[in-house]
């Protein structure tokens, strides 16, 4: 067994410390807001927090341009990827798509009732919130939301990131042995 433990107080180079964190697989997310400066980001930084008062939680890195996004909205809406929708993903993470409203121009979305943030058509779930807290998480910036709304569309498989690559489930693998 390869274990690499760096000196106390000291951390893996930033290319091997990536390669660890994507040892651990995660489903993959749009995060929107909207207004007069719509912006979506791929996100698989995105968990559930709490139920009691209903949570979640995105980590954007501070210099993206939806940081300062999120700040000035003050609402954000997560679209939860199918497995199909691997080009979605692709194209709010490439840096080089254009900015506003015409980056939506490439995907069917929706406005989100509740948050008015762009709702990727398709997703398995969406969910809209408020802007609850902001935590310092570095060089990202970790921030809360209160849910808003939350809806569940379909059984589908989603789309999973594992190891700097997209992936999906098998769903044979879902089968119980005889």
């Amino acid at each position: 067994m390869n274990v690499d433990h760096p000196p106390p107080g000291e951390v893996l180079d930033p290319g091997a410390l990536r390669q660890v964190f994507g040892t651990f697989a995660t489903g993959v997310t749009v995060v929107t807001v909207g207004g007069g400066q719509p912006h979506g980001m791929t996100a698989n930084s995105f968990a559930s927090v709490s139920l009691d008062p209903p949570l979640v939680l995105v980590c954007v890195d501070r210099q993206a341009v939806m940081h300062d996004c999120l700040v000035t909205a003050g609402a954000f809406a997560v679209s939860v990827l199918a497995a199909d929708q691997e080009a979605v993903a692709r194209h709010f993470a490439d840096r080089w798509r254009p900015l506003g409203q015409a980056q939506f121009d490439a995907v069917a979305w929706l406005p989100g009732p509740a948050s008015g943030a762009p709702l990727i058509d398709g997703a398995l779930a969406h969910l809209e919130c408020g802007l609850w807290r902001a935590y310092d998480g570095g060089d990202h910036t970790i921030f809360t939301g209160r849910l808003l709304s939350a809806r569940r569309h379909g059984d589908d498989e989603p789309v999973l990131f594992l190891r700097g690559r997209f992936r999906q489930l098998d769903p044979r693998r879902d089968e119980v042995p005889t």
